[in-house]
């Protein structure tokens, strides 16, 4: 197997390997850089034996790249053209299972292979040992016996060595100077003076072990029969489970049983969780549990933490792994189990870079390697559920909450009926986003000293400034978007490229003073109402802007625990994975706000999250209930929700879809071109258009300007194939790409399955 140019891959030196070593054994070597496919090297003899999986270095041009060996060369590269393996890591093979992955999200994808493997090899200084340290030894058992004066200090520090357990790597200059009450420069003079030895300490990081033998509390019936169903798939080999549970059901404590189980195995997990903000709390649970901390994996972990996880996952001694949907792509030697908590999340799909969905890669990792997954969700995609109906997965329901709690009641307030009336801002009336029987029942809850939570997914004070004296809107300069404020930061920031600036204090457009005003309602501007409407409730705002991390998330989580938060105004952080005793009230300042937009998702997404907010209120012995403002109480999802009837539901949206031959019915695969040059981007469209294939159920909408017509300064156009379920996509996009020669500076992405129509 080899890849495009494969036959002359770039050398480091002029020197071929057969002038080296006469005829040597060829590998393919697969790089993380965006290549199709492996490269053929020579396997110096004296390296013998290397295998697939093996980690190397090998010369790309004027670098040193690692690669894996992927397996035996292909034999069309002539010999004196081949360049050397330089070098094989000391560190243990890539799994089988994990390359096997990487061969299939490529295939899947139609990502360059390469690409997928960067994934895999995300953090290159793990490759290498971490360097060692510099610890310190008792060379002489007396200071008589070097040219050293006896001092007191001197003395102390020679003892502390001496007596320095032999079962504790040697103490660094500082930790010796802790312990003997003195200053470090004291530990390096002994060590110049030939009294100290100093010797290099490699250590590897401390991971405790979770205890699968403690026990955890009491399940209900229902859950001690689903935890015997998770138990039993734990001990069989690859499987896939669907855990559905309504909210508060116990659906952790359920499949912790299942780890519990695979630890006893002695086999490694991995648990995804879609959210930064869901892995604070999680860590502690699993802790109260098992008695030991899970390693944790996702993008806010610093670099030198990620380097001795990655490394203690490959040399099999982390036990259990929870983060991100990257944390898929670590190299677990014996993956014995996978669980996807929250699988229906879109936060799962990855759009950047290799667009893949870490749910359904998951399944694939699974089947590689053996390994059973359980899919966990109180509100599980279309998807899943139609592969539960199928008998493709187990079913394993929990349909009661955990204590004998009740799910809350849900009503909708119509916005139409009652409407929100004005408060006042400085003397002067303000817009009001809170109808009258909202306030009430905020009014109530708070009298009863029980918590309010206020979701509106839309993050800063508003999604739109403008001019009121000349119609400017205030757009960021890189996209096709509006400028979100933040007022208490006096900034205003595009969510889609991070770009930002400070709040201006005329129109930049006509210069007129004291004419920009906010539009719209965000999480910071509902606070601001309700601190006037509650001037005593303690309030706070929780969005992934104010969450800065797993520990800002955690504090908050605990303080809303304790009781110590009256309000939270949140966006979807809050929907889901917490428990908080107090939170009788959910409010959704806006139900209607995902509803629109043209995704094909939008009712199911909307109807997730509602649900998952819905499931914060009356998670304990106190009732709870929610109030959804909306101007549309009689849509399918509204009604729904009130009835708790989420079976009817998804038949619907089941039967919808299927008329019209859209996901899971159906397949798509976008395709999104763009570049600096608008021009050269429209070409680009009807040039593809203009290509695309011919074929029984195929279609070919497009092309048209994305949604997002600009990103980044980059012009974007959309096409989108769409084909019945029978369709094998990949090879007729693959060969519709190599058919259309694009112009310089335009790059097209494939989104097979795509998620967002952005």
């Amino acid at each position: 197997m080899t890849g495009p140019g494969a036959s002359s891959p770039p050398h480091a030196s002029d020197a071929p390997i057969a002038t080296l070593f006469g005829a040597a054994r060829r590998v393919a070597v697969l790089l993380p850089v965006p290549v199709e496919a492996p490269y053929d090297y020579a396997v110096p003899p004296e390296m013998e034996p290397v295998a697939p999986g093996d980690i190397v270095r090998v010369p790309l041009g004027k670098r040193i790249e690692p690669g894996v060996v992927w397996g035996e060369g292909a034999a069309d590269v002539p010999e004196t053209k081949l360049r050397p393996i330089l070098e094989r890591l000391d560190v243990p093979p890539m799994p089988s299972a994990l390359r096997k992955l990487v061969d299939w999200c490529a295939a899947y994808t139609l990502a360059p292979a390469g690409q997928v493997l960067r994934m895999a090899l995300s953090v290159p200084e793990a490759l290498d040992p971490p360097k060692p340290r510099t610890g310190y030894t008792a060379r002489v058992a007396d200071l008589s016996e070097t040219a050293l004066r006896a001092t007191d200090a001197r003395k102390k520090v020679l003892e502390a060595a001496r007596a320095w357990p032999p079962a504790e790597p040697p103490p660094s200059a500082a930790d010796l100077a802790r312990r003997a009450g003195v200053g470090a420069a004291v530990v390096r003079g002994l060590a110049e003076g030939g009294a100290l030895a100093p010797v290099p300490v490699v250590e590897d990081p401390e991971i405790a072990a979770p205890d699968p033998r403690r026990a955890g509390p009491a399940l209900s019936p229902d859950q001690a029969r689903a935890a015997d169903a998770l138990r039993a798939a734990a001990k069989a080999g690859f499987s896939v489970t669907l855990l559905e549970g309504v909210t508060g059901s116990g659906k952790t404590e359920v499949y912790f049983e299942a780890v519990a189980e695979t630890l006893a195995q002695g086999r490694q997990v991995l648990v995804l969780l879609p959210e930064i903000a869901l892995t604070a709390r999680w860590p502690e649970r699993f802790r109260a549990r098992f008695g030991a901390l899970p390693a944790p994996w996702h993008s806010d972990l610093p670099r030198a933490q990620r380097r001795d996880i990655w490394r203690a996952v490959a040399f099999g001694r982390v036990p259990v792994v929870v983060g991100a949907r990257s944390a898929l792509f670590l190299p677990f030697p014996d993956l014995g189990l996978i669980i996807i908590d929250e699988e229906h999340d879109g936060a799962f799909k990855q759009e950047d870079g290799v667009p893949y969905n870490a749910r359904d890669m998951a399944v694939v990792r699974g089947r590689a390697g053996g390994a059973p997954v359980v899919l966990a969700s109180a509100t599980p995609s279309l998807e899943t559920v139609l592969n539960a109906r199928a008998g493709r997965y187990a079913h394993v329901p929990l349909p009661r909450r955990h204590g004998g709690a009740a799910l809350p009641t849900i009503k909708t307030v119509d916005l139409r009926a009652h409407p929100p009336e004005k408060w006042q801002r400085q003397g002067l009336p303000a817009p009001s986003y809170l109808a009258p029987p909202l306030l009430d029942a905020m009014d109530t809850t708070l009298k009863r000293r029980e918590q309010v939570l206020l979701f509106l997914n839309r993050r800063g004070y508003a999604p739109l400034t403008l001019c009121r004296a000349c119609g400017h809107r205030l757009h960021c300069p890189n996209c096709s978007a509006w400028l979100v404020e933040h007022r208490h930061r006096r900034m205003l920031q595009c969510h889609h490229c991070g770009y930002h600036a400070p709040l201006p204090e005329t129109c930049p457009s006509c210069g007129a003073a004291d004419a920009l005003a906010a539009c719209g309602p965000g999480v910071e501007r509902v606070a601001e109402e309700v601190a006037a409407r509650f001037p005593t409730a303690r309030l706070v705002v929780a969005a992934s802007d104010t969450l800065l991390g797993p520990a800002a998330a955690a504090d908050l989580m605990e303080r809303i625990e304790q009781g110590a938060v009256d309000i939270v105004i949140g966006t979807q952080v809050m929907a889901k994975g917490h428990h908080f005793p107090l939170l009788t009230l959910v409010g959704v300042v806006d139900a209607d706000l995902g509803l629109s937009g043209g995704d094909l998702r939008a009712a199911e997404r909307t109807f997730q999250l509602l649900h998952q907010v819905s499931g914060r209120a009356g998670r304990a012995e106190r009732p709870g209930r929610v109030l959804m403002q909306t101007v549309e109480p009689d849509h399918p999802v509204m009604r729904a929700l009130v009835a708790g009837d989420a079976e009817t539901f998804l038949s619907v949206e089941a039967e919808t879809r299927q008329v019209v031959g859209m996901p899971p019915f159906g397949r798509l695969v976008a395709l999104i071109v763009s570049g600096l040059d608008e021009r050269a981007v429209i070409d680009a469209g009807k040039a593809l258009a203009r290509g695309a294939p011919r074929a029984p159920d195929v279609e070919v909408l497009g092309p048209a300007p994305a949604p997002l017509a600009v990103l980044r300064r980059q012009h974007r156009h959309r096409l989108l194939l769409k084909a019945a379920r029978s369709v094998r996509v990949q090879p007729l996009v693959r060969d519709w790409l190599a058919a259309v020669k694009l112009p310089p500076g335009v790059r097209v992405k494939v989104d097979v399955d795509p998620y967002g129509f952005l």
